[in-house]
């Protein structure tokens, strides 16, 4: 009798063990998924009709008085500020725009960093850099605007215009 008790003892022991243990591990049946969660945690849901721009009249942005009148032409790059492209290495064709920035009247150079490839300028009132990148045909020279868009004013084109005139045989 003795040893049914006792066998009864670690037989209840085990069951209540088990089923703590499966009540801990996550052994849950219920609802699962962010629906399931507090309102306040679950993930902000957009509307299907706010995900796109609405095509109504009201929802159109305006074009600006500056921008319609503009001519088309205008609006793109000009095709002489694009750059141009030196025969050599990177490195030889930095040398080569140094010295060809310093002979041009009116050019300050405020720094230049030959890894980057670039000189910093100010040329007719207007700051910009001087690019040269190592391309298949030799070098690339182009003048970059600080936000890092091509240079398309005046001053850019015309001191392109002089580096292209001393530097492309």
């Amino acid at each position: 009798m003795r040893q049914s008790v006792s066998a009864i003892r670690v037989l209840s022991f085990a069951i209540l063990a088990t089923a703590t243990l499966a009540g801990v591990t996550g052994c849950k049946r219920g609802v699962k998924g962010d629906y399931a969660l507090a309102p306040e945690v679950r993930p902000l849901e957009i509307p299907p009709d706010l995900n796109a721009p609405g095509a109504s009249p009201a929802a159109q942005v305006p074009v600006l008085a500056s921008q319609a009148a503009k001519p088309a032409s205008s609006q793109a790059p000009a095709a002489n500020n694009a750059g141009f492209t030196v025969p050599g290495s990177k490195d030889e064709v930095f040398g080569k725009v140094g010295t060809a920035l310093e002979s041009v009247q009116g050019v300050k150079v405020a720094s230049k960093a030959q890894l980057l490839g670039s000189y910093d300028v100010a040329f007719e009132g207007s700051d910009f850099l001087i690019r040269v990148v190592a391309v298949e045909a030799g070098a690339y020279i182009s003048a970059v605007d600080p936000r890092g868009l091509p240079a398309t004013g005046a001053a850019p084109t015309k001191l392109l215009g002089e580096l292209k005139a001393k530097l492309v045989p």
